[in-house]
């Protein structure tokens, strides 16, 4: 049953990213790319001013703190396992179309954000909340839809992403001689092995003690952490470079050659599933998330007077995600000098190409990063959990339901870390590419009304004042819960 259903999914993951997500993806992405006259690159200097405003309201979140929830979904355990997978399977070529995706992504990232900023609802405490199912609601009449996509993140959040999240922290752990020590035992028909439980039920405590102090404490320990995460990791891949320099011409000369290879660029006879295409789109679309319709859930609670300024944080998100922590990765396996082909994949490359310039110091670094990332994701993923039930509840959910959702989505962590590398890597892609499939077509039609947003921004900035949305300016009088 286990094996059957592992295929079937797989089956799915390959039809989904062979001929459709790929063209939705880079289509829509291209699309708001010259629609938006390149957004993402021409106000790149903007998006980083607009993330140091304050929020004038205790009971709302900044834009930073926005940035900081939407960017520990982003920031995860993909960016140092998805990547090392990509490079094993995709090789050099991958990194070039992750960085393609992450660039023609953050007009994609900018529409749907903007989208959330427009049509977020007020909160009775005085702050505001919104996302997808919000704006697919509101501008498309159809609670339908929205329902569907909200119970579409909801299993990829809590179920697809957080069981992959504590897979890709536990199989850290296979690197080290305790874990094949720790040996492995038989329960129905399958082998389990005692690190993975006894690390699985860890993390679920961990998460649950957290989780359980609510939406605002998930706000404070991400942003306190994710900084931190980030900073750290990216430093350690600088010290790599600097130690390497003379490798860098080569690698950056596979990365593009390879990338535009025939052979690499399709799969050659290995099929298209192993391509540097398919496996760079797939692990860019999981790391930065830009188009899926997650981001824009931590964007509606952001506290800001024009919904262009929170677009731009979160197309920010994207470049910190892939160019910046993506790369770092990437650049610790190429340029250590490691056979990326020789059997390793995920956290075990990177500990080894870590290895080869630290010694033991690298493996043990690694599982920290991985540490950091899972939680931060862990808990990040749960924020956009938590919105999406009281949308298809229709109301702020009790005490006691929420606390139900929290167990049985700390229980989901627990058996992520039992599941098998193909498996849970093919669920989360899976559940993904649904999202994007609802998603990436809702943006499209409402895309008008992003654009129009982003003139006025544009206009009143050129006027040298600070952006200040009036639905009206639109065409949305009094279609809108804030900016009438």
């Amino acid at each position: 049953m286990y094996d059957a259903f592992a295929g079937l999914i797989s089956q799915i993951s390959g039809f989904m990213y062979s001929y459709l997500l790929i063209v939705m993806l880079l289509g829509v992405g291209l699309y708001f790319t010259f629609r938006s006259k390149f957004v993402q690159l021409r106000l790149l200097p903007e998006s980083i001013r607009v993330v140091g405003e304050k929020t004038g309201d205790q009971h709302s979140v900044s834009a930073f703190e926005a940035l900081m929830v939407s960017t520990a979904s982003r920031v995860g355990t993909g960016n140092i396992v998805g990547v090392a997978n990509a490079i094993a399977i995709g090789g050099y070529g991958a990194v070039f179309w992750m960085w393609l995706i992450a660039i023609v992504g953050g007009a994609t990232a900018f529409v749907e954000s903007t989208l959330a900023q427009i049509y977020k609802k007020k909160d009775p405490e005085g702050g505001s909340y919104g996302g997808p199912s919000y704006y697919i609601q509101a501008a498309l009449k159809s609670r339908v839809l929205g329902v569907v996509f909200a119970i579409a993140l909801i299993a990829t959040y809590a179920g697809g992403f957080n069981m992959l999240a504590s897979y890709n922290l536990i199989s850290s752990f296979t690197s080290y001689d305790f874990y094949a020590s720790a040996g492995t035992f038989t329960l129905g028909g399958k082998e389990y092995s005692v690190v993975a439980v006894v690390g699985g039920v860890i993390l679920a405590i961990l998460v649950a003690i957290c989780v359980l102090g609510g939406g605002k404490r998930i706000v404070k320990v991400t942003g306190v952490l994710v900084p931190v995460m980030g900073v750290l990791y990216i430093l350690m891949a600088l010290v790599v470079m600097v130690m390497n320099l003379n490798m860098i011409p080569s690698v950056l000369g596979r990365i593009f050659s390879e990338a535009f290879d025939f052979g690499a660029m399709f799969g050659g006879a290995v099929g298209f599933g192993s391509s540097a295409i398919m496996q760079g789109i797939k692990r860019g679309l999981y790391s930065n998330e830009a188009g899926v319709g997650s981001a824009p859930n931590a964007a509606a609670a952001a506290d800001v007077s024009h919904p262009v300024k929170q677009g731009l944080v979160q197309m920010l998100s994207v470049f910190i995600d892939t160019i910046l922590v993506c790369t770092a990765t990437a650049m610790m396996c190429l340029c250590t000098g490691i056979d990326i082909k020789g059997g390793l994949e995920g956290a075990p490359l990177v500990q080894a190409s870590l290895a080869t310039t630290f010694g033991a110091v690298g493996p043990y670094f690694i599982t920290f990063a991985l540490l950091l990332f899972a939680f931060t994701t862990l808990l990040g993923n749960l924020f956009y959990c938590e919105g999406c039930l009281n949308y298809i509840a229709n109301r702020k959910l009790g005490s006691v339901p929420m606390t139900v959702f929290r167990f049985i989505a700390c229980g989901l962590v627990f058996v992520g870390a039992q599941l098998s590398f193909d498996l849970v890597w093919d669920l989360a892609d899976v559940l993904m590419g649904i999202m994007a499939i609802i998603n990436l077509p809702v943006i499209v039609i409402l895309g008008r009304t992003a654009m129009r947003a982003l003139q006025d921004y544009m206009e009143q900035r050129r006027a040298g004042k600070n952006p200040v949305f009036k639905a009206s300016i639109i065409g949305l009088k009094e279609k809108t819960d804030f900016w009438n």
